[in-house]
């Protein structure tokens, strides 16, 4: 896969040399295709509003994006944060070529037609509504894979919108169509590409979730209203004789940091377990961002522990760089790992926690540095009110902390 995507930057780089006027994006929408597994198309919409600007969209969520790189008959874009990136060639107005993601030497046939703004094709009038709450296991009954979820969607005539949490996280913003009894959602952010696809009964589901061309699982679903998920903040805790946390990890300077420095004792502090490379770690830094910016001058910290798949440390620390430059990030990020952003080498860097189940996970410690509560995942803007009740738990636990 390595081989393969460097033999297609090097076709690309090769027309620098030919004799032919640089092509540019026409203005104007295009939809997208990623080519997943069992043949389906992975679809989301993009907008061009210049040469060097493009939006991508999915359902709520807008990506706004400048990196844009023109080589003759070539383009290269890149969304914000996230190390993948579509390169493709121009045929005419369309695209063809690849979603490439080095550093996991993945790459995704990718197709872009202009013009078309239609995410998914209707082809039978919606004949179900999976508007409500829907009880879901992943890969159920499938050792050691099987995880729970909950369904969260609204249709208005064939359009359908919601996402899937999880114990962990969210599926982020969802989109996508009603096609007779099938539903069918997808999702594009630079980071992850994910499609689902089921078949609807009025209080059943069953269908597969595909996240790029590297894997699929599948799901089951029964309509409940009154399901939840187990609490966040029981999942990750200390081990027994533990009531601290302690690391030391470098900065971007080089600098080992930990929490004995002076610039952490007797404050507030929240430890964010995080990776650049994670869309939920995106959603909860940028609240983390602009909560800290509020409030740093009341003896409240943030300090944020990357755990990066780059492959060199130098790779890890650029896409630290990005992240902060992007989102104006004031705390300290912290190089904790690299190479792998696997949970259970995450684990043995913080041997006092029992595990790391999710990317991202925050613990809260007091101004004694005892931990108070560790919360994992994030339930980002995708979720609606649960986005709106972690940000008021959030703030409520910081503020009781505060006041001691």
């Amino acid at each position: 896969m390595r081989y393969l995507s460097l033999l297609l930057i090097a076709l690309l780089i090769t027309s620098c040399n030919e004799d032919k006027s640089t092509k540019t994006l026409k203005p104007g929408t295009y939809r997208a295709v990623l080519e997943v597994q069992d043949n389906e198309e992975l679809p989301f919409i993009f907008e061009v509003g210049s040469m060097s600007n493009i939006k991508i969209f999915n359902a709520e969520e807008i990506i706004e994006t400048d990196e844009i790189e023109y080589r003759n008959d070539s383009v290269f874009i890149k969304a914000p944060v996230f190390e993948g990136y579509i390169a493709a060639k121009f045929e005419g107005n369309n695209l063809k070529g690849e979603f490439i993601k080095e550093s996991l030497d993945r790459i995704v046939p990718f197709t872009a037609e202009f013009e078309n703004n239609k995410r998914f094709n209707v082809n039978t009038k919606s004949a179900k509504d999976v508007t409500g709450v829907w009880e879901t296991v992943f890969s159920k009954d499938i050792v050691e894979d099987e995880y729970i979820a909950k369904g969260i969607f609204t249709q208005k005539g064939d359009k359908v919108r919601g996402t899937f949490r999880t114990t962990t996280g969210d599926y982020r913003y969802l989109e996508g169509v009603m096609d007779g009894d099938t539903m069918k959602l997808s999702t594009f952010d630079g980071a992850h590409a994910f499609l689902f696809t089921a078949k609807v009964s009025d209080s059943t589901m069953e269908g597969q979730f595909y996240s790029g061309n590297h894997w699929k699982e599948p799901f089951v679903a029964k309509r409940n209203a009154e399901y939840e998920l187990p609490s966040a903040n029981s999942l990750t805790f200390l081990k027994e004789g533990y009531d601290t946390l302690a690391f030391t990890f470098p900065d971007e300077n080089g600098n080992k940091v930990s929490l004995e420095d002076e610039r952490f004792k007797g404050k507030v502090v929240v430890v964010q377990i995080m990776g650049t490379w994670c869309p939920n770690c995106l959603d909860e830094s940028k609240y983390y961002t602009k909560y800290y910016d509020t409030n740093k001058t009341k003896d409240f910290e943030i300090v944020a522990l990357a755990f990066e798949y780059a492959k060199t440390e130098q790779k890890a620390f650029n896409s630290i760089k990005r992240l902060r430059d992007k989102l104006n990030i004031n705390y300290p990020i912290l190089l904790a790992q690299y190479r792998t952003s696997d949970k259970a080498k995450a684990q043995e860097k913080l041997p006092m926690l029992n595990h790391v189940l999710s990317y991202p996970t925050s613990i809260f410690i007091d101004k004694t540095g005892k931990v108070r509560k560790i919360h994992t995942g994030f339930n980002g803007p995708a979720t609606g009110e649960k986005y709106t009740q972690f940000k008021a738990e959030f703030e409520g636990f910081v503020a009781e902390l505060l006041a001691e």
